[in-house]
């Protein structure tokens, strides 16, 4: 198989298990009469069955993870996998939650992210982001990993990322981490009213880092500059080889 039919296979898979993800949380919001998530009662489910999410959730990523692992071949092409698989599956997620409630109406409406290890606030805009980066640095890292040239960012740049990852963790759960010392009924009643923009811009730029490595061969490839000294070597040759 091809990379380019593996990346097909993944998409598929992504696309419809983010149908599958969207009409699971369609029946959740119709059964508590809640299409919208934010206010007046943000986890309106329930607490029986808040469990039963968390499961699914974990779940969730662990069948991501699966069909990275399955479809690379190197450590590298499968956590790029993995990466086009969330990415690809939290876009259309929305996409197909929009479809079938109408919600949400824009990409700043407010949505409950994730519930490990505790609920993620955030505008749809800011995972949405999250999951543009990761199809395009998962596709980088997958399609060419078989490359001899193939590059691969350093550690450093991997921190950097690393470092991104947690402070966007933060900002997305800095409310309901301020609600923890008030227990669990406390964190069930958060409702966040100010998404920390300038902290997740910082926080994105910093996850981005290792996906700047991976462009560079290619934006290099087509710089002005590039072609411009590719040209004068050509001519270059050209004329030696006229001499001769």
């Amino acid at each position: 198989m091809t990379e380019k039919a593996r990346w097909t296979v993944i998409m598929i898979f992504a696309v419809a298990m983010a149908y599958v993800e969207a009409a699971v949380v369609m029946y959740l919001r119709v059964l508590v009469n809640q299409i919208d998530p934010y206010p007046p009662n943000p986890l309106a489910v329930p607490a029986w069955l808040i469990p039963t999410e968390i499961a699914r959730e974990a779940a969730t990523v662990a069948m991501l993870l699966a069909v990275g692992w399955l479809a690379g071949r190197t450590w590298r092409s499968r956590l790029g996998h993995f990466f086009i698989a969330f990415g690809l599956w939290d876009l259309f997620y929305y996409v197909f939650l929009r479809f079938l409630t109408g919600w949400p109406r824009t990409l700043l409406d407010w949505d409950i992210l994730f519930l490990i290890p505790l609920p993620w606030w955030g505008p749809v805009l800011a995972p949405t982001s999250i999951a543009a980066l990761m199809i395009v640095a998962g596709t980088l890292m997958s399609q060419f990993d078989h490359r001899p040239d193939a590059r691969w960012p350093g550690r450093w740049l991997w921190t950097l990322s690393f470092t991104g990852a947690v402070l966007a963790l933060y900002v997305f759960m800095a409310d309901s981490i301020e609600a923890l010392s008030g227990g669990m009924e406390a964190i069930r009643q958060v409702v966040p009213t100010r998404f920390n923009w300038p902290f997740f811009t910082l926080a994105l730029a910093l996850m981005a880092a290792p996906l700047l490595d991976l462009v560079w061969p290619f934006w290099s490839r087509f710089n002005p500059k590039h072609l411009g000294s590719k040209r004068s070597s050509g001519r270059s040759e050209a004329g030696t080889g006229h001499g001769m």
